[in-house]
């Protein structure tokens, strides 16, 4: 009986421990093989896949123009930010990014004037479009209401270890609509969910309306941020030569099938809307297609080759670009290899010279040459990765 209670507590004792930390490995068991052994196979243990999940509510209505301006330029913080990011000493989290829009007298009054425009989603060039498909226009605000829906809509899953935040930004308090918005954030903090509030004016007027209050309940961050400040970007000696080095990266993609020339396309028009609204932007834009966020191989060849189930010989010949049309297997193979070869050292070499410029920027930064959204939000992004024991490189 004692050996029994004392195994009984050993076991215990390692349950407790297991849920302490986040970014937990877990272990994974194989099918028992009769063949040699009556005991099953144990694999190798790997880590848990960690996701990031984050929500971007963001207020369409009148006079929000700014806003949208420093989300769509934030998008690319975020993911440069994450792209560093470790759970626990080793494994890299995914990241994973929703947009709603509310507030907008263009959308339902019966769905709230709230919309959902991309679920969850690593597609940076679908997120980067979707961002750049928002435009303002007059409506009710009704922040409860826009927490709520996403919390139905979303999944979120249930994994204790992934880090999952809602930013919702606006203007107007926090407290209109029929849905109390503290049922929301209550809501959203029995998911595990937590709720950062940024509010489009002044700091003390957004702790009167409520928006701080909608943070603290589910222990968020709240910030309040001027959405028009203009901000003064600092030029480098490197941004040409990256400018010019994202051009020679979208000459590594192979593109295949009918998807491959509608994404290759879409790439360019990101590249164009990113620079239309900063260079700074494109540039940032650039280090992050330099990044392992940046995976397309749904439609990259290059990209798809990474797979372990990946066969040349599965693609259909009229799926493949015109310079591939008519060669053998490994005439195909050795050009993918090629492109990736390729594509490695340009992304190395955007990342030696982002280095550069950004300890160039440091050297010659004030106060107004980072975006409010931007400082805001990167705050929040690493206060709470550090709870879930996120380190950074």
């Amino acid at each position: 009986m004692k050996k029994i209670k004392h195994m009984l507590g050993l076991v215990i004792m390692m349950l407790s421990v297991s849920t302490v930390f986040g970014c937990k490995p877990e272990t994974k068991k194989l099918a028992t093989n009769y063949t040699t052994s009556p005991e099953p196979i144990i694999e190798e243990t790997k880590k848990s896949n960690n996701i990031v999940k984050i929500a971007l509510l963001l207020d369409t209505s009148n006079s929000m123009d700014g806003l949208i301006n420093q989300a769509k330029s934030q998008l690319w913080d975020i993911v440069n930010e994450f792209s560093n990011a470790k759970c626990g000493n080793s494994s890299r989290p995914d990241l994973q990014i929703a947009l709603y829009q509310y507030g907008n007298d263009d959308l339902s009054s019966r769905e709230g004037y709230v919309q959902q425009v991309l679920n969850f989603s690593n597609d940076l060039d679908e997120i980067s479009e979707k961002l750049f498909s928002l435009t303002t226009n007059g409506g009710e605000e009704y922040c409860g209401e826009v927490i709520s829906t996403s919390l139905k809509q979303l999944d979120w899953g249930k994994n204790p270890d992934n880090l999952k935040m809602i930013f919702i930004a606006g203007n107007e308090p926090f407290t209109q609509g029929k849905l109390n918005y503290k049922d929301a954030v209550t809501n959203a903090k029995e998911k595990d969910i937590v709720v950062n509030t940024i509010f489009c004016g002044n700091y003390n007027q957004g702790i009167t309306t409520k928006w701080k209050n909608g943070a603290t309940l589910t222990g968020g961050e709240y910030m309040a941020i001027d959405h028009n400040k203009k901000v003064v970007h600092i030029d480098t000696p490197f941004d040409e030569v990256i400018i010019k080095l994202n051009s020679k990266l979208n000459k590594t993609y192979i593109s295949y099938g009918s998807l491959g020339r509608q994404k290759y396309a879409a790439q360019e028009v990101q590249d164009v809307n990113a620079m239309g609204l900063e260079e700074s932007v494109a540039i940032k834009r650039t280090v992050s297609k330099s990044s392992r966020f940046y995976n397309n191989k749904s439609w990259d060849l290059v990209d798809a080759s990474e797979d372990n189930d990946f066969e040349i010989s599965k693609i259909k010949s009229e799926d493949l670009p015109k310079e591939l049309k008519g060669k053998s297997t490994t005439e195909i193979d050795n050009y993918i290899q090629e492109k990736k070869a390729e594509r490695k050292k340009i992304q190395e070499e955007i990342k030696s010279l982002n280095k550069k410029r950004e300890a160039y920027i440091t050297k010659n930064q004030s106060d107004n040459t980072k975006g409010e959204l931007e400082n805001a939000m990167l705050k929040a992004l690493k206060k709470q990765a550090a709870k879930k024991n996120y380190s950074w490189d």
